[in-house]
């Protein structure tokens, strides 16, 4: 399968999925060493990493703009907004384009796509007296024991740190 047809085949599904308008389907995706689901309903498209107008003396996680059907996304390293170190994005990498409306359009890189998955595959996992990091609603683990962590990008995209891409 072609490059081309994979990301038109997840297209359809997450297309599929909004459609039905299930809160339990997610995106699963890999951001550094870490799993995340992401829920379906907020995730507009996923696309191939286009070329990025570089915006200077911006915060480390912003890399750039990316104009997408005339719309201009601010698009984020993932992993370095969520604290992790900057990595090497390669062929499997694409975009989750979300847009939670207001003319805030927000793109974010992740290393590889895990697939469209339900809620019902994991069980929840309670966190221990500590806080959950901004973004992530909930941890589960997969029945292989790996955690997962359900993050939301419409909440990361309404952050007050989002929003200030100005390095200080």
């Amino acid at each position: 399968m072609s490059i081309e047809e994979y990301q038109h085949t997840l297209t359809e599904q997450i297309q599929s999925a909004i459609k039905d308008n299930t809160s339990s389907t997610v995106l699963g995706v890999a951001v550094g060493e870490d799993r995340y689901l992401i829920p379906m309903v907020e995730v507009s498209e996923v696309i191939q990493i286009p070329k990025l107008a570089y915006v200077p003396l911006t915060q480390p996680w912003f890399l750039g703009l990316a104009n997408v059907r005339g719309n201009l996304y601010g698009i984020t390293d993932l992993g370095v907004y969520l604290g992790g170190n900057p990595t090497v994005f390669n062929l499997k990498s694409r975009i989750l384009l979300a847009s939670p409306g207001n003319k805030m359009f927000g793109g974010f890189i992740v290393n590889s796509m895990l697939g469209i998955r339900n809620l019902s595959e994991f069980t929840p996992v309670k966190s221990a007296k500590k806080k959950l990091p901004k973004g992530v609603i909930a941890n589960y683990k997969d029945t292989e024991g790996r955690l997962w962590r359900e993050l939301s990008l419409h909440e990361l995209i309404r952050d007050e740190k989002f929003l200030q891409i100005a390095r200080k």
